[in-house]
C-alpha cells in the first residue's frame, strides 16, 4: 500500500501537524507514559486520603483502612516505574521485577474497580452517588487498569519481537495505517458458551420482574418492596410501574452488548443505525465496556455464588435479613442468584470479548502487504 506525501506547507502558513488521528495509531509510545503520570497522580489520592482520614468504601459496610490506602500508593508508584522501563525492556532480572510488578499490579487495581457496574447502574437510574470518594476511587481504579493493560500488551509483543501496536511481525515504526479484517460471526462455539451463561440471569431476573409486578417471592411481600424503592429515582419509579426494575433493564444492555460483540452487526453498523449505516464499528467502542465490566461482573459473581451456600451450610456466618426480605433463606437464595447472574454475564462478557477481539484486530498496512508478497 503506497501512502500518498503530505501537501507541503503554503508560504507564510505553519506545516501541517500529524493532526489528532495519528495519536491512537501511537498508543504503545505514550501508554507508558500515560500509566507511569497516572501512578504519581493515583498515589497522591491515596495518600491524602490516608492523611487526612477520608472514608473511602471498599464495600458497603466496610471502608478501607489508612494502611491499606499507603499501600496502594506504594504499588501504583511501583506500576509507574516498571511501565517507564516497557519501551525499552531491560536486562533479564530487571526484566523480571517489571513483570513481577505489573502481574501484581493489575489484578489489585482490577479489584479496585470490581463496584463499577454497581455505580453505571446507580448512575443510570438517576439515583445518585452515595459515596463521592468511593467512586472517585473505583474510577481511579478503572483508568489505571485501562493504561496498564495497554502497556502490558505492547510490553508483550516487544518482549516477542513484533510490532507492539499489532502484533505482527513486520517492519517500519508501527504507527501507519491498519488493515481491518470483514465482519464475521463469532465461532458455534463461543455462541453456545455464552448464551449457557447467558441462562444464569433468568432466575434472578424473574425475581425482580415478579416483586415489580407487586407478586411476592423469596420472602418478601410488594408491599415492603414498594417501601423500599420509595426513594428511588423518576426513572426507575416510572421503569417499575410498568413491570421493569430497573437492574434487569441494565442486564438487558448488557445481553445487547454481548450480542453485538458475537455478531457482524457489532462490526458494522447495521441499517437502523440509520447515519452510520455501513461504517466500521470503532473497535474498542464495544470492547472497553465489555472488558470493563466483565472483570468487576465475574469477580463479584465468583464471590457471592461461593458465599452464599457456604453461609447456608454455616461455614460462614448466615446472612442476616435485611431490607424487604423477612428470612435468612429468602436473601441467601437472592444472593445465589444475583451470583449467577453477575457471574453468567461477566464470564459471557469475557468469552465474547475475547472472540471479538480475535476476529476485528487489524493489522498493520506493511504487514499485511508483507503477506499479501508472500502468498503471491
Amino acid at each position: 500500500m503506497t501512502v500518498p506525501a503530505r501537501a507541503p506547507a503554503r508560504p507564510g502558513l505553519p506545516s501541517p501537524g500529524p493532526g489528532w488521528r495519528v495519536w491512537p495509531r501511537r498508543w504503545p509510545r505514550w501508554a507508558p507514559h500515560a500509566a507511569a503520570a497516572w501512578g504519581v497522580g493515583y498515589a497522591a489520592v491515596q495518600v491524602v486520603w490516608a492523611t487526612t482520614g477520608a472514608t473511602v468504601p471498599w464495600s458497603p459496610h466496610v471502608a478501607y483502612a489508612p494502611g491499606v490506602q499507603l499501600a496502594l500508593a506504594a504499588l501504583a508508584l511501583l506500576a509507574a516505574g516498571a511501565c517507564l522501563a516497557t519501551p525499552r525492556p531491560p536486562a533479564r532480572r530487571g526484566r523480571g521485577a517489571v513483570t513481577a510488578v505489573l502481574a501484581v499490579a493489575v489484578p489489585v487495581f482490577a479489584m479496585g474497580m470490581a463496584s463499577l457496574p454497581a455505580y453505571v447502574v446507580t448512575l443510570a437510574s438517576l439515583s445518585g452517588v452515595e459515596s463521592d470518594t468511593g467512586f472517585a476511587h473505583v474510577l481511579l481504579n478503572t483508568v489505571g487498569l485501562a493504561l496498564l493493560l495497554l502497556v502490558v500488551v505492547s510490553h508483550r509483543r516487544r518482549l516477542r519481537g513484533r510490532c507492539p501496536r499489532c502484533g505482527a511481525e513486520h517492519t517500519g515504526d508501527g504507527s501507519g495505517p491498519l488493515v481491518h479484517p470483514p465482519a464475521s460471526v463469532a465461532s458455534r462455539r463461543t455462541r453456545i458458551q455464552v448464551y449457557l451463561l447467558m441462562c444464569g440471569l433468568l432466575p434472578w431476573a424473574v425475581v425482580k420482574t415478579i416483586w415489580t409486578l407487586g407478586g411476592d417471592a423469596l420472602s418478601v411481600t410488594a408491599e415492603k418492596w414498594r417501601e423500599e424503592n420509595a426513594g428511588g429515582s423518576g426513572a426507575a419509579k416510572a421503569l417499575a410501574s410498568v413491570g421493569i426494575d430497573v437492574t434487569v433493564l441494565a442486564a438487558l444492555a448488557g445481553i445487547f452488548l454481548l450480542l453485538g460483540l458475537m455478531y457482524p452487526w457489532g462490526q458494522v453498523f447495521p441499517r437502523w443505525t440509520l447515519l452510520l449505516t455501513g461504517r466500521r464499528v470503532p473497535r474498542l467502542l464495544p470492547l472497553l465496556p465489555a472488558w470493563l465490566s466483565a472483570i468487576g461482573l465475574s469477580v463479584y459473581g465468583v464471590v457471592l455464588v461461593i458465599y452464599a451456600p457456604l453461609s447456608a451450610a454455616d461455614v460462614l456466618p448466615r446472612i442476616k435479613p435485611d431490607g424487604a426480605f423477612t428470612s435468612s433463606a429468602g436473601i441467601t437464595w437472592m444472593v445465589l442468584f444475583g451470583g449467577l447472574a453477575f457471574g453468567g454475564l461477566g464470564f459471557g462478557l469475557i468469552a465474547a470479548a475475547r472472540s471479538y477481539a480475535a476476529r476485528t484486530r487489524p493489522v498493520c498496512a506493511t504487514a499485511a502487504a508483507t503477506d499479501a508478497t508472500r502468498g503471491n
